[in-house]
This record gives C-alpha cells, sequence and structure tokens, in this order.
C-alpha cells in the first residue's frame, strides 16, 4: 500500500481542527445556553453537530482512523444541498436564511480536497470487509 504523505495527514488535520474550531464557536454555545423550550429537531441537530466536533478532536491524532467523520460531514451535507436547497433555488425561492446554510454546506468542498480518496477506496471499499461470524483476532488499520 502507498503511504500517506505527511502533507496530506497535516490537511486532514486541519480539516478536523476546522471542524472542532467552527463547530466550537457556533454549535457549543447553542448546546450550553439554549432556550428551555427547544425545538426538539434542532436539539438533535445541534447535539449531533456536537458529538462531531467532540469526535473531530481524536481526527487530530489519528487523522486516517477518523476519515468516516469527514465522509460524513460531506455526505450529509451533499443531501441537503440536493434535497433541500437545489429544489428551493431551481423554484427561486430561496430566504436569507437557506442560503446562508447552503453557502456554509458548500463550504464542505474543501474536505473533497484533503481527503486521500486513494485510501479512502483501498480501506473501505475494496478492502475484505469484518467477519459476521464468530469472534476474529483484533486486526489494525490498514496503512
Amino acid at each position: 500500500m502507498t503511504e500517506i504523505s505527511t502533507l496530506r495527514l497535516y490537511l486532514l488535520r486541519a480539516s478536523y481542527l476546522l471542524l472542532v474550531v467552527g463547530l466550537g464557536l457556533t454549535i457549543w454555545p447553542v448546546i450550553i445556553s439554549h432556550a428551555p423550550t427547544w425545538e426538539r429537531m434542532h436539539s438533535v441537530a445541534a447535539c449531533l453537530l456536537g458529538a462531531l466536533s467532540l469526535l473531530s478532536v481524536l481526527g487530530l491524532r489519528f487523522p486516517l482512523r477518523m476519515l468516516p467523520l469527514l465522509l460524513f460531514e460531506i455526505a450529509w451535507k451533499a443531501i441537503w444541498l440536493t434535497a433541500v436547497a437545489l429544489p428551493l433555488w431551481r423554484a427561486q425561492r430561496m430566504d436569507a436564511a437557506t442560503s446562508e446554510t447552503a453557502i456554509e454546506c458548500l463550504m464542505v468542498v474543501i474536505f473533497l480536497f484533503t481527503i486521500p480518496w486513494d485510501y479512502v477506496v483501498r480501506a473501505y471499499v475494496t478492502a475484505a470487509g469484518d467477519r459476521w461470524g464468530a469472534a476474529s483476532p483484533m486486526t489494525p488499520f490498514p496503512n
């Protein structure tokens, strides 16, 4: 297997740091000081993003092992942009709040350039999956 360059590892760490700091500044104040009557889905989304920011701290130490976090970030934003923002934009019904969220979600394009896609294919697409049956010895993550 080809080795991941030091530059790529630092770019991944920068991506995780962006999540930690960005979500830390925007989501954690909402979680810590929310209104007593917090809308259910808003609270769920805020807590999910809070968990993402906490787990992203692990990405600073283990950038390759935590790649599913960045893949999750890309996936949910791509789904939201496609299912919510694009239809509103095409119908010319995009309000200011939705436009702001769309711009924030489009920033995920940065992650597309930091992720080592050849590694993702090797580790998650073409690699043999884990057993479904009896316990097997623990195997290390691919390099």
